[in-house]
């Protein structure tokens, strides 16, 4: 079984077990977090599809760590103008650890909500 996600703006493809980088959250070290915006769940050969996302689905995960990432160099430059800018960045992130995906039961409709109300 594995779900597709949208944490921070980015879409991740995440299993039961596995640990994903995330951009960062506001939770501590050991805390549980659930991810709603789930978008796509397949579990064997059921798919389920969101539209935009999947009505009931939910990922649970544990807060495994908060870091930074590799260093990425901008540098800019202008030819024959004397121009030249360097800068760095390090994206903050979390690591999650999921833990479980769950998806609501379907519900199946009671014979009261399925009978038509009679016309007058």
């Amino acid at each position: 079984m594995y779900a597709v996600i949208r944490a921070g703006g980015k879409q991740q493809r995440v299993e039961k077990g596995e640990t994903v980088r995330v951009e960062r959250i506001s939770a501590a070290v050991g805390d549980r977090v659930d991810l709603g915006e789930v978008l796509f769940v397949r579990e064997g050969s059921t798919l389920k599809v969101g539209q935009p996302t999947v009505p009931g689905a939910k990922v649970e995960a544990v807060v495994v760590e908060h870091g930074l990432g590799d260093k990425v160099i901008v540098f800019k430059k202008k030819r024959r103008k004397q121009y030249r800018r360097t800068r760095g960045h390090r994206q903050m992130f979390t690591a999650l650890r999921i833990d479980k995906i769950t998806m609501a039961a379907a519900s199946k409709p009671t014979e009261a909500s399925a009978k038509k109300p009679e016309s007058a």
